[in-house]
């Protein structure tokens, strides 16, 4: 599945500078909460006992220094694609005929979602899987996120990262690949899906963001479940107001949050409270998460894809490609008959009864083997 590699290709190793964590450490100890809701609770917006309690683990019990050596685990690079830098990791497996695969973040997520699926991935046997259960991952921090920065024009539609990472891959050397997403992720794994690129396997996705046209037929099909999705966005929508000033004044909230890192930690409130309060995502992935947009001060260049996505004037498009779905229980629920609408080639669905939104974070052996579970059908 493979041919030669691109010597454009240049490694990097992820090494904040000491004066940035000085600095970190110095702005939160002079927060300033704002005065607290009455109640103090999730109602409306992030609670100051919740920040609190996080700026004390920030300042006390978080070790950015271990989370950087982590990451620094595998090998990092950088590249040049459509004018604009490209950080991502590539973890080739030992495994020979290992099928390469995508890994694409959420917002706000970064390339950290899926440190704890990589060795199970590229190494099956080490991890109860078998050879044939091999992978060769690449992930990449979308334009504008992270190391993948700055962006350096308008225009970075989730159609257009599609078209970079499947340069990406090619650059890579190679010719056949598969992709996984959530979020973002998701939905750049779809765009590949329409781009169907020669080679392409499939993509594997936690949502397909398909909702209801006004036709009332589409109702039909509906399940019990799928009403009951259908009342989880609308409790989403009831919380999902930062979707509304991203994709309006992106810049404007960016001033405030790439100014102060716990109005930062407060705006990436999805990570523990996605679910109505559900999340498994411990306060030191949080914080691992948070710090990198801290450090990198993308908020306004992740943000603003919102913007993009909502000013393209993009057509709407049915994906042919091998789908496959996981839906946790606690994340957004995609709506069957609204996706196999959208998508006329779903191969694979799963459910699962713990997990949510950031389920590579939380559940990451559930979602490899669900990757597994798909991919192996399609050989």
């Amino acid at each position: 599945m493979t041919n030669t590699t691109s010597t454009d290709i240049r490694p990097f190793t992820v090494d904040i500078a000491q004066a940035d964590l000085d600095d970190l450490l110095t702005r939160l100890a002079r927060t300033r909460l704002p005065q607290p809701a009455p109640g103090d609770n999730w109602d409306l917006g992030t609670p100051n006992h919740y920040l609190r309690e996080m700026v004390d683990h920030w300042q006390n019990g978080f070790d950015w220094r271990e989370q950087e050596a982590r990451m620094n685990e595998f090998p990092h690079y950088l590249t040049e694609i459509d004018g604009q830098t490209v950080h991502f990791l590539h973890v080739p497996s030992a495994v020979e005929g290992a099928t390469p695969l995508l890994l694409l973040h959420t917002y706000p997520g970064s390339f950290v979602d899926f440190l704890d699926m990589i060795g199970p991935l590229t190494d099956p046997v080490a991890h109860g899987g078998s050879e044939a259960d091999a992978f060769s991952v690449v992930v990449p921090s979308i334009p504008g996120f992270g190391f993948s920065t700055p962006l350096v024009d308008r225009g970075w539609t989730m159609a257009r990262v599609a078209r970079t990472f499947d340069q990406l891959m090619r650059r890579l050397g190679y010719d056949s690949y598969g992709t996984h997403g959530s979020d973002g992720g998701a939905m750049i794994s779809r765009e590949l899906g329409l781009l169907n690129p020669e080679g392409f396997l499939g993509l594997h996705v936690l949502q397909l963001f398909s909702f209801p046209s006004g036709d009332p037929s589409e109702f039909e099909k509906f399940t019990p479940e799928d009403y009951a999705a259908l009342q989880h966005l609308e409790w989403f929508q009831s919380v999902g107001g930062y979707n509304a000033i991203n994709s309006t004044r992106p810049q404007t909230v960016a001033v405030g949050i790439s100014d102060s890192p716990v109005g930062q930690l407060a705006w990436n409130e999805l990570f523990n409270n996605f679910g109505n309060g559900t999340s498994l995502v411990s306060r030191d992935q949080i914080l691992t998460e948070v710090s990198l947009y801290w450090f990198t001060n993308t908020s306004a260049s992740a943000g603003r894809y919102h913007y993009e996505e909502a000013h393209a004037g993009a057509e709407p498009a049915i994906n042919h490609a091998p789908t496959g779905v996981a839906v946790f229980a606690d994340d957004f629920k995609t709506i069957r008959p609204l996706a196999e609408r959208d998508n006329d080639n779903i191969v694979h669905w799963s459910t699962f009864e713990s997990g949510g939104h950031f389920a590579s974070l939380e559940r990451p052996t559930d979602v490899v083997a669900d990757l597994r579970k798909f991919f192996a059908n399609l050989r």
